[in-house]
């Protein structure tokens, strides 16, 4: 599977334009130092509607590159386009062609100001600019794939009816579809829904080798979702999962504001992990960066593993007389040590001893 992480496109859109350059570029600096592959460090985007995009050129002069780490931006047009080619690299261009249709049509229009029958329209000039690049193969995307604020559910059978749509386009234009890109803008993402579209993916269209996730999670189901969808995937097939350090994120369209976020990229990266799963990622540097995104935003983030640490074992296995923890600012201890609770009430008459956890020590030991 592959992460890719929006903090400095999804989630900064969405946080105060003040936020100043310098600052930017150091939480991209960080989260490069991460392990993290593949990061979007923000948008060519007009600046009257997106303003925490207005410096992203500066951003792009100022920050250091790492050997090894994957870093595109998000463009809507062709004036975007020019502007983004001024820094490749250090970014990457994915130019592989991609029909997209949403399956809110109000969304549609507050989103990307075409309805979804102009969005559909336009295909056929993306289907014939393909064709004249020589391309074999392609992406679709539905939009608001789950359910909308303003419209409501989106049934499963409609949102495949309307990839189909598009998987077909290509299929006609002799350009097969390897990839299916899905986005809940609105949060109306579930676990049960990703698998009934992962199984449905994978009996109409066996072909497709990629499924791409952006989930949104204004409503807690994200990450749950992502790994329902982990778990319905066989392990030939490749899933990307969108994800943002503390959760940050947020469409200015879809109704819920800073409350939108997306998955966090710690938690994300922790459950993989304790899973099995080997992401290359540094989570105690991570959990670091998440820290520094919430300094710089200037609010509590979403994030639980930067709260209470990942799971302690051997050496960080909690000292058995600690006192009483109550506070965030407490539970810190697995970061900044004992000085964090000290002072702190303690009912232990006498030393707590353990058979149990000498025998976990010593096998440490061995």
């Amino acid at each position: 599977m592959r992460i890719v992480d929006e903090t400095m496109r999804e989630g900064m859109q969405i946080e105060d334009a003040a936020i100043p350059t310098a600052r930017k570029v150091e939480l991209l600096d960080a989260l490069s130092t991460t392990g993290l592959r593949h990061l979007v460090i923000g948008s060519f985007v007009s600046p009257k509607w997106v303003p925490q995009m207005a410096d992203v050129e500066e951003v792009l002069s100022r920050f250091a590159p790492v050997s090894g780490v994957d870093y595109t931006a998000l463009v809507l047009n062709e004036k975007g386009a020019e502007r983004r080619a001024k820094y490749v690299p250090p970014l990457t261009v994915d130019t592989r062609p991609r029909l997209t249709g949403h399956a809110c049509d109000v969304f549609a229009q507050r989103n990307t100001n075409r309805t979804q029958a102009q969005e559909i329209n336009g295909w056929a000039g993306v289907v014939v600019k393909a064709r004249e690049a020589g391309t074999t193969t392609a992406t679709v995307r539905l939009g608001a794939a789950f359910g909308s604020n303003w419209t409501g559910d989106v049934a499963v059978a409609d949102g495949l009816s309307l990839l189909d749509r598009m998987v077909r386009t290509w299929r006609d234009a002799g350009i097969a579809v390897d990839t299916v890109w899905l986005g809940d803008p609105m949060g109306w993402t579930s676990p049960l829904r990703v698998e009934e579209y992962v199984h449905a993916i994978r009996a109409r269209w066996p072909e497709i080798r990629t499924i791409h996730l952006h989930l949104h999670d204004q409503r807690g189901a994200a990450l749950v979702s992502a790994w329902a969808a982990l778990r319905a995937m066989p392990a030939d097939m490749t899933l990307v999962i969108d994800a943002a350090v503390g959760g940050i994120g947020g469409c200015p369209y879809c109704g819920n504001g800073r409350a939108t976020g997306m998955i966090s990229t710690e938690d994300l990266v922790d459950l993989l992990e304790e899973s099995g799963l080997n992401t290359g990622v540094d989570r105690d540097r991570l959990i670091e960066v998440a820290l520094l995104a919430a300094e710089i935003v200037g609010r509590p983030l979403h994030g639980r593993i930067p709260l209470a640490g990942p799971r302690p074992r051997g050496a960080r296995l909690y000292p058995m007389d600690m006192p009483f923890v109550e506070t965030i600012e407490e539970a810190a201890h697995f970061r900044l040590g004992p000085a964090a609770y000290a002072g702190r009430r303690s009912p232990w008459k006498a030393p707590i001893t353990s058979a149990q956890r000498d025998a976990v020590e010593l096998q440490e030991i061995r």
